[in-house]
């Protein structure tokens, strides 16, 4: 009988961070971030191919450096933090590269294809493995009922549809 020993793995959430960038006004980049969220993983194997990978973001951590747009982020313009409280993400494929999974914001659940890169699994000086990634994509926050914007005067958008994704991600092989 062949046995698979899976192997887990949790976020180490100082030096991981789960990013965004988005187009303001069409000239100029909005970043921010999640101040609070938890990455599980099961692997079978040292390359994490085939790894099942569960996120859930708690959405009232969402950071921008700016306390009156982080407020209207988590208004129902947005995210509507009050009634949908995370965003989750849950894989159906990894083949090393490539990363896909169901994401959900608010109440609408879209397959999504992130693009991984993965930097090796190292021993810290505590004696912990650990594996380091790269992740990145895009999304159409309008796909997820994200739906505020308004025009300028010129005629530009203020929000821009498109939202790049961009998460490092730092595992700490579990025990």
């Amino acid at each position: 009988m062949n046995t698979l020993t899976m192997t887990r793995w949790a976020i180490d959430p100082t030096h991981s961070e789960v990013g965004f960038k988005v187009k303001h006004m069409m000239i100029s980049t909005v970043k921010g971030f999640f101040e609070s969220f938890e990455v599980n993983v099961e692997s079978e194997n040292d390359d994490f191919t085939n790894a099942a990978v569960e996120v859930a973001i708690d959405v009232d951590s969402i950071s921008t450096g700016n306390n009156d747009r982080d407020a209207h982020l988590k208004s129902d313009d947005f995210f509507n933090a009050e009634q949908f409280t995370q965003i989750k993400f849950n894989s159906k494929s990894f083949d090393g590269n490539k990363l896909t999974g169901d994401l959900t914001i608010r109440d609408i659940t879209k397959e999504v294809i992130l693009d991984v890169d993965y930097n090796g699994t190292a021993v810290d000086p505590y004696g912990q493995t650990k594996a380091g990634f790269e992740i990145s994509g895009f999304i159409n926050r309008k796909d997820f009922n994200l739906k505020w914007n308004a025009v300028t005067e010129a005629g530009s958008i203020v929000v821009a549809d498109k939202v790049q994704l961009v998460i490092d991600a730092q595992l700490v092989k579990q025990a």
